[in-house]
């Protein structure tokens, strides 16, 4: 059986569709798996067994270019007996319908009856978690999900690690607390620069090292945190935002002894590396897309007026991220280590 994925547009979705892919590997281990995502998401691919290829999509975001997408599709002909689409609009659709995929299989949306022929109606009080959207389309209509869920797992080469650590000239010789304060969503998802700063130096102080995460636009605020340090602790830190491709970042994230993430697309990533990780919440709510790990901290206020799922503040204080206490992401961190960060620090001293 040869399935085609269209996948998600996000760095997050794309690491939780890793359970649909265990699921269909459940049901049919023989079958071969492709996604046809946007170029970036090759490093997540790459890092997932069940996947043979990851086939770059050329297109951005909502650009719809029909002569393209037939293009692609017509390539693609005769290759599966199956997709699966993951977005819910119609132009995800168009690929595997120029293709004459036999069964296209998706979520009802954007007016797509005649382009998918397995088409799903979903109960969003049935499956809550996107996760469950996600691996019920590996399942006959109003089938059971098979419990305990499948987690996201990406598998690190040592090798591309080593290489990653030598690039950056980063070595292993204190415990590493990796920092993501970036998240492409909005603002509304992004804990302050100043409590990240207080994190970094409660760590240092204890014997860590620091390394910040994120894309080119987090760079600022990483060098904001990084400033925040008095020197002699600014040097046990280093700002990889922008820096790094998402294989290095993934790579030199799996070496973290532990993760504090914004509800973003590298806290799923820390996640799925089954790394230490208190997740930062604000805006968002761990009720739809939480962190898949076994050792999470989450970690939010729940104000009245959260989760708005705003990417700005309505009433411009976001009071949500705001007042949420440097201390609270410290115990938290602390309580996650427990006994291990007392022996690793006393062995770095």
């Amino acid at each position: 059986m040869r399935i085609l994925i269209i996948g998600p547009s996000w760095v997050g979705d794309m690491v939780m569709a890793q359970t649909l892919f265990h699921c269909l590997k459940q049901q049919h281990p023989e079958c071969v798996i492709d996604v046809l995502a946007p170029e970036w998401s090759r490093p997540i691919l790459e890092r997932m067994p069940e996947v043979r290829q990851a086939l770059s999509f050329p297109l951005g975001h909502g650009a719809l270019e029909l002569a393209t997408r037939r293009r692609i599709g017509k390539s693609l002909a005769g290759q599966y007996d199956q997709a699966i689409l993951l977005p819910n609009s119609l132009k995800s659709a168009l690929v595997p319908y120029f293709a004459g995929i036999p069964k296209r299989t998706g979520w009802r949306g954007e007016m797509r009856y005649l382009l998918l022929n397995d088409v799903r109606k979903l109960d969003k009080e049935r499956y809550p978690l996107m996760i469950e959207r996600f691996m019920a389309l590996a399942y006959t209509p109003g089938a059971e999900l098979p419990k305990p869920y499948p987690r996201p797992t990406l598998q690190i080469e040592a090798a591309s690690r080593e290489a990653a650590l030598a690039k950056f000239g980063l070595s292993l010789d204190r415990p590493v607390l990796a920092l993501c304060p970036g998240a492409e969503f909005g603002e509304a998802k992004r804990w302050p620069a100043e409590h990240y700063a207080e994190v970094a130096d409660a760590m240092i102080r204890q014997g860590w090292q620091v390394w910040l995460f994120g894309s080119k636009n987090d760079h600022p605020v990483g060098e904001s945190i990084r400033d925040r340090l008095i020197p002699g602790l600014r040097e046990e830190s280093s700002n990889l935002a922008g820096e790094t491709s998402l294989a290095e970042a993934i790579d030199l994230m799996s070496c973290a002894d532990a993760v504090v993430s914004n509800d973003s697309g590298l806290m799923h990533v820390a996640a799925a590396l089954n790394r230490p990780l208190v997740a930062v919440y604000g805006s968002t709510s761990p009720g739809f897309t939480p962190p898949l790990a076994e050792q999470v901290e989450v970690v939010r206020l729940g104000l009245d007026c959260s989760p708005c799922f705003d990417r700005t503040c309505r009433f411009g204080h976001y009071n949500c991220l705001r007042l949420l206490e440097p201390g609270k992401v410290i115990a938290a961190l602390q309580h996650l280590a427990g006994p291990n960060l007392i022996d690793t620090v006393a062995e770095v001293d």
